[in-house]
């Protein structure tokens, strides 16, 4: 079996790189929209982080954008998705009330998980957002059994299971690898390295840096992508998809991806320069989409202007919507808890 470096040594030898897909104007005017929507929501959660009306953890998705929104035009709006903490952009991807969200931010009872999860749990059934999770890791397992749902009752679907580079050094993972391809699951995981573990670079802890060889270690087809490009994104996943739905089980995608603002609203960023982050902006994944949109003739700065217009009006109501919204009563603590609405979980 041809591993993906004698894959990447064979494209090398010969000279010849993929050929370039071509992408319709109506899914680079959605990259466009869905990225900048996420980039915006983001540096207003930051804005009101820093005012004390979002309290808590608070870990913000801006550089990382194209992860959630190519992966969501590679795939279908019946697929599972399941996250990490830095959850907040995911949903809006695959369509989440802004308001929603913004109102779990501010810990509401009309947010996504009326108010009881925080940045941390942002969950969405109707868009099939199984959730963001706060034990690092813990996600992986539970991705591939979501999977193995989808599979025994021949949905047809998948899920897409997204963590952390600090994720890949827990056990759980090589658990739930090995499982997924020993059963073939409709599963594809995803490494969003944005090259710390909170301020602890990949180099310090894991003696595999190139985190997709990992992968091949249980056979499981596996590349890294350069998530700093949609495009990039999109066609990875696609192939991941494909294969998954054909029966042919899981794939690791390694997303080397970057954020620009630190690991969470408390972090000073010491272990890294601001030429490093520069460095990184340069390639910003929703100015390489304009650019494209603009050269192509998909758009014109007037209609840009536009839509940029709308969504800064979509993130202003979401502050209004979440400020107005009412707290959770206290009763509501005890709801949502077990399944059985009567389970006796209270003693006199």
């Amino acid at each position: 079996m041809a591993t993906v470096k004698d894959k990447a040594s064979a494209t090398k030898s010969n000279g010849k790189a993929p050929a370039k897909t071509q992408h319709p104007k109506e899914r680079y005017l959605y990259w466009y929209e869905s990225m900048q929507l996420q980039r915006k929501f983001e540096e207003k959660a930051g804005q009101l982080y820093g005012q004390q009306k979002i309290k808590g953890f608070c870990h913000l998705y801006i550089g990382q954008e194209a992860c959630s929104s190519g992966s969501y035009s590679a795939l279908t709006k019946d697929d599972k998705w399941i996250t990490a903490y830095r959850d907040h952009g995911i949903p809006l991807a695959l369509g989440s009330s802004p308001n929603a969200v913004m109102a779990e931010l501010f810990a509401k009872q009309t947010g996504s998980s009326k108010g009881k999860g925080g940045s941390m749990h942002i969950f969405d059934k109707d868009v099939n957002f199984v959730g963001g999770h706060g034990i690092v890791g813990a996600q992986i397992p539970m991705g591939a059994g979501i999977a193995f749902a989808e599979k025994y009752n021949k949905t047809g679907n998948l899920c897409i299971c997204f963590f952390g580079d600090g994720a890949v050094r827990q056990g759980a993972l090589h658990e739930a690898f090995n499982m997924a391809m020993l059963w073939k699951l409709p599963v594809i995981f995803v490494v969003e390295n944005n090259g710390y573990a909170m301020g602890t670079s990949v180099a310090r802890t894991s003696n595999v840096t190139e985190l997709y060889t990992i992968g091949e270690s249980y056979d499981m087809p596996s590349e890294p992508v350069d998530a700093m490009s949609v495009e990039a994104v999109h066609e990875a996943v696609s192939r991941a998809a494909e294969r998954a739905r054909a029966g042919e089980g899981p794939t690791f995608l390694e997303f080397r991806t970057y954020r620009y603002r630190g690991h969470s609203m408390s972090d000073p960023q010491k272990y890294r320069s601001k030429d490093e982050v520069e460095q990184y902006k340069q390639r910003d994944p929703i100015e390489n989409v304009k650019a494209t949109i603009l050269k192509e003739g998909f758009a014109t700065e007037e209609e840009i202007a536009a839509i940029d217009a709308s969504i800064k009006a979509r993130v202003d109501e979401s502050v209004k919507f979440a400020e107005e919204s009412p707290y959770p009563p206290a009763e509501e603590a005890f709801k949502d808890v077990y399944m059985q609405a009567d389970y006796p979980f209270l003693t006199e």
